[in-house]
């Protein structure tokens, strides 16, 4: 049976993403019922900014007055939420159960689905920083939905209805694409910490280092959107300059650490972009560059990673 246009939603915790998409979805038409959160105080706080939506004291109340209920509390929490509901479809209360997790399987919803409710994953691919700014820059975002039949349908509207494009993930792989998610998330943070430190030798502050580096990225993150992955992809790989990485490697293989293993890894990615490019460098410089990168990591054991006893990181 398909769900209403305008499905009454309750959320379970009062984090970052449930004040965002919260609000969003209100704005947008849904009714948001019921909030329950371990924490009174956020709990309190959204629910004041949503017409309507009041404060409870557990998740059964949540489910009593949704027609879904989201589980925005963390991966090692759902399962427990979940255990937690009485799911009855003779009543007027909820009929799905949804987890906004990105790597648990909505499998660990199963008690849901024991009891006959509709089980699903709703996974916005935004790190979300808890301002008012989150409304308007989750908007072009995607998001990435396991749910079948009529939930999944609402759920592909609640997406729009964020001005999201929803995506569809197969059962079992949300692992391997949360996985994936970190090197355009946390990892390409950790890519800025590299240049940071590796700057800061050089005596800039962190600030000033920012300040020089997050323009280029924003730089490179358009020309990719215009251009594709190889198509933007610059610097000496592109242009086939061997030399270039290999002193680079040398240079930061004396550094100590585990600086030139990551410059090398990060090299090979981008030789495997430039053998993308329309016109790529010769077969010859790539070749060099790998040879450069495999001297590299077969000092460290073959694998990338210092062998015993040799440092490995700052």
């Amino acid at each position: 049976m398909p769900y209403s246009a305008t499905p009454r939603l309750g959320f379970v915790g009062a984090g970052r993403l449930a004040r965002c998409v919260a609000r969003a979805w209100s704005r947008a038409g849904y009714p948001v019922a019921a909030i329950a959160s371990r924490s009174p105080g956020p709990a309190r706080e959204l629910a004041g900014q949503l017409p309507g939506c009041r404060v409870v004291d557990d998740p059964q109340q949540v489910a009593a007055c949704s027609d879904i209920v989201f589980l925005t509390v963390p991966d090692d929490k759902i399962g427990a939420a979940a255990n937690a509901l009485q799911i009855d479809l003779s009543k007027s209360g909820a009929r799905a159960v949804v987890h906004c997790s990105g790597a648990t399987p909505v499998d660990v919803l199963a008690p849901v689905r024991a009891q006959g409710g509709d089980i699903g994953g709703f996974h916005p691919l935004y790190l979300f920083g808890g301002v008012d700014g989150d409304l308007a820059r989750i908007q072009g975002c995607s998001v990435t939905i396991e749910a079948a039949g009529p939930l999944s349908e609402t759920l592909t509207a609640l997406a729009r209805a964020l001005g999201c494009h929803p995506l569809s993930i197969p059962p079992g792989g949300r692992m391997l694409y949360h996985a994936a998610a970190h090197y355009a998330a946390s990892f390409a943070l950790a890519a800025l910490s590299e240049t940071v430190s590796l700057w800061q030798q050089l005596g800039f502050s962190e600030d000033d280092a920012l300040r020089a580096v997050l323009p280029m990225l924003a730089g490179t993150i358009e020309t990719a959107r215009e251009k594709g992955l190889a198509g933007a992809l610059a610097g000496p790989v592109s242009r086939g300059d061997a030399g270039i990485v290999e002193k680079q490697l040398t240079l930061l293989d004396s550094l100590g650490g585990d600086h030139a293993t990551l410059y090398a890894l990060m090299t090979r990615r981008a030789i495997g972009l430039a053998r993308r490019r329309p016109v790529p460098p010769s077969a010859s410089a790539l070749a060099a560059m790998e040879r450069s990168i495999e001297n590299v990591l077969g000092a460290r054991d073959g694998s990338g990673i210092p062998g015993p006893g040799q440092q490995g990181g700052e």
